[in-house]
């Protein structure tokens, strides 16, 4: 079963450009992006090359008599002659990137001449990028992945393009959706909460029609992490590494969810640990919202590096990751419990984040006001309040009345509700998240 991904289009369009460059595909491990590569590989070219630096590593040799193409391609044809370099009909595809990135020195050559298409795939796990992208300055193209957004899990349920579409225009028309599209639009949202977007999570749900087992897929990316940690963070103090990602859950759970290192340890230094929250970054487990300084536009520098909430990159392996009773509560009665505000705010920050935005909230010190995300068009900061209950939105209010917030006419919140429009506050449900980024270019 192939999962419908955002990454074939973009695959398809890539090989039609006639001046294409080296891709390098990039996200956290297992979210798809082996899966994806050799489904596009397979069906568009007649020779698909395909090594795997972790499965083969016999193969991290092959640039021992060069970097240019002739040198590496005579290197993986005497290590294994049934593979067949056939001019402008193959791809070679490098995957596990993370084990053996001095290949990407090699990009170079590939794009310069020609003959063949290349693929590059890797963890960002272990990667270290700084020296790829050395490598490789001006020759190649990266696109990052991510687990399925709730898009792609729309496809995966069957749900078609012109679905999505009308959705959209529900948006741009503020139109609200009927109460049989509520419901159900509403019931898959909560599934796909549960069980988040990591492909073989979903395949297992829609597979069988039931949460049964995919809680045991969940755990055990979760040890995958960890081990990956282990494996891949050097330089670094692994303890420090898992007890950030640990700790984000019970964080999130609070009323302040600014993440607090003394809640690691009370000796715990927030410079003895920001190398280690960079490193989770960049290694595709969690998403970071900075705190503005002040809310106005533009965004960059305009925000506190040392202050910032922490989420899990996939809201699957949150919920994976709370204690047991609230496993069953949210598999079984569908009860968010205590951590309904932290699991709706990191889906939406997932969300977000999966459209390209960077992250930012803003609390005022020594008081109430606080908002928790932003937006921005050409001209608009825009603040985003998720809401897990039906109470007034004063920050939201404050920020669009107040007269010294003057980059801020109105604001959008997202909640358990229907379209709505008042008081220069649009209410959107929560589903629609992922159209946010398309819905802003139409107005």
């Amino acid at each position: 079963m192939y999962l419908k991904r955002k990454i074939d289009s973009f695959l398809i369009n890539w090989k039609e450009n006639e001046n294409k460059k080296p891709l390098i595909v990039k996200g956290a491990r297992q979210i798809g992006k082996t899966e994806s590569v050799m489904h596009f590989a397979k069906k568009y070219y007649d020779n698909v090359i395909y090594i795997n630096f972790v499965l083969e590593p016999k193969y991290k040799v092959i640039t021992e008599s060069g970097y240019d193409v002739d040198s590496i391609i005579k290197s993986i044809s005497f290590i294994d002659p049934s593979k067949k370099f056939e001019e402008e009909k193959t791809i070679i595809v490098f995957d596990e990137l993370q084990d053996y990135p001095e290949i990407s020195t090699a990009l170079k050559s590939f794009a310069i001449d020609g003959r063949f298409d290349v693929i590059c795939s890797g963890s960002m796990l272990g990667i270290n990028y700084n020296r790829i992208e050395s490598n490789s300055v001006g020759y190649k193209i990266d696109y990052e992945m991510y687990s399925l957004d709730f898009e792609e899990y729309l496809w995966a349920k069957g749900y078609s393009d012109d679905q999505i579409d009308d959705m959209l225009s529900h948006l741009i028309d503020l139109k609200p959706f009927s109460e049989l599209e509520m419901n159900v639009y509403n019931e898959l949202f909560l599934d796909y909460c549960v069980l988040g977007g990591m492909p073989a999570v979903v395949k297992s749900f829609i597979e069988s029609g039931n949460f049964s087992g995919t809680l045991d897929i969940q755990r055990q990316l979760l040890l995958d992490y960890e081990e990956d940690i282990r494996k891949y963070a050097q330089g670094i103090e692994q303890t420090k590494l898992l007890s950030i990602y640990r700790h984000i859950p019970a964080q999130l759970a609070k009323e302040n969810k600014k993440f607090q290192f003394s809640k690691i340890s009370k000796s715990a230094r927030a410079r003895d640990y920001l190398g280690c929250v960079d490193w989770l970054i960049d290694a595709g487990v969690i998403n970071i919202c900075y705190c503005f300084e002040f809310p106005e536009l533009p965004l960059k520098g305009n925000y506190d590096e040392n202050k910032f909430k922490l989420y899990v990159a996939d809201t699957g392996l949150l919920v994976a990751a709370l204690d047991e009773e609230a496993q069953e509560d949210l598999r079984v009665n569908k009860n968010l419990g205590i951590y309904k505000g932290a699991l709706y705010e990191n889906f939406i920050a997932e969300a977000l984040a999966k459209q390209g935005y960077d992250l930012f909230y803003y609390k005022r010190e020594n008081a109430s006001l606080e908002e928790d995300f932003f937006l921005r068009t050409q001209s608009n900061l825009i603040p985003v309040e998720v809401k897990a209950s039906d109470n007034n939105s004063k920050a939201l209010t404050t920020l669009i009345k107040g007269a010294k917030y003057g980059d801020i006419s109105y604001g959008i919140k997202l909640a358990k509700q229907n379209i709505g429009n008042g008081n220069d506050i649009i209410t959107f449900p929560y589903f629609v998240a992922f159209l946010l980024k398309r819905y802003l270019k139409e107005n």
